[in-house]
């Protein structure tokens, strides 16, 4: 069974909080290469704090994917990090969050979902039914072109706001992520159709999945 649930930075046991730096550093300094700061095999920032939440993807008490979201009216990443990177970057007033540290631990998430599982694209719409549980109005987040690709490819009708260039001159998008029920349905159908999940399931907040024997 997959849980994915939401908590905020205080509310993190330390134990998870833990693992949850742990494999940050894993994914964004080791594989990724990323200019992040470690501490003691950890990778954590500013934007840890008590304005944050995160969605934490667990199996068998093991975390194999998350994302942290902050109000885009409180400091982000995207206009106090990364601005730099864009000519002009300016969000609108209203109800928005930014995510940022999106991650899944492809080895752990392989053995404990099986390797047809689509881990991603549910996490995605985790995201979706986070953000209108709590009467968000959409999502803005700043990717690589890898990851822009993995989000179009799971259907989300997902907007470029802004292109700018990282510090190591390589293109970078500022996207708006819609979360209205159209796009909630495309993901839920598309997961429903290779997993074998229901669309219920697939669009309650928090999520509890029961998955296919044959996956894992």
């Amino acid at each position: 069974m997959l849980e994915i649930i939401d908590v905020n930075y205080e509310s993190l046991p330390e134990i998870k909080s833990d693992e949850l730096y742990t494999l940050r550093k894993e994914t964004f300094k080791d594989r990724l290469n990323w200019a992040v700061t470690c501490t003691d095999g950890m990778e954590f920032d500013e934007y840890d704090n008590e304005n944050t939440r995160y969605l934490l993807g667990i199996i068998e008490n093991q975390l194999v994917c998350s994302v942290r979201f902050i109000a885009t009216h409180l400091p982000n990443m995207i206009t106090h990090t990364f601005h730099t990177f864009f000519d002009k970057v300016s969000l609108p007033k209203g109800d928005f969050v930014e995510s940022s540290r999106f991650f899944v631990d492809k080895e752990r998430a392989r053995n404990l979902l099986g390797s047809q599982f689509p881990i991603s694209s549910v996490l995605f719409l985790a995201m979706i039914n986070y953000a209108r549980h709590y009467g968000h109005e959409g999502v803005y987040t700043i990717c690589s072109k890898p990851m822009w690709t993995i989000l179009k490819r799971s259907g989300w009708e997902i907007e470029v706001v802004e292109v700018g260039m990282s510090e190591m001159n390589k293109p970078v998008y500022l996207l708006f992520l819609p979360v209205d029920s159209k796009n909630q349905s495309i993901l839920t159908d598309r997961i429903a159709q290779s997993s074998g999940m229901s669309n219920q399931a697939l669009t309650r907040w928090p999520m509890t999945l029961e998955f296919m024997t044959e996956q894992v």
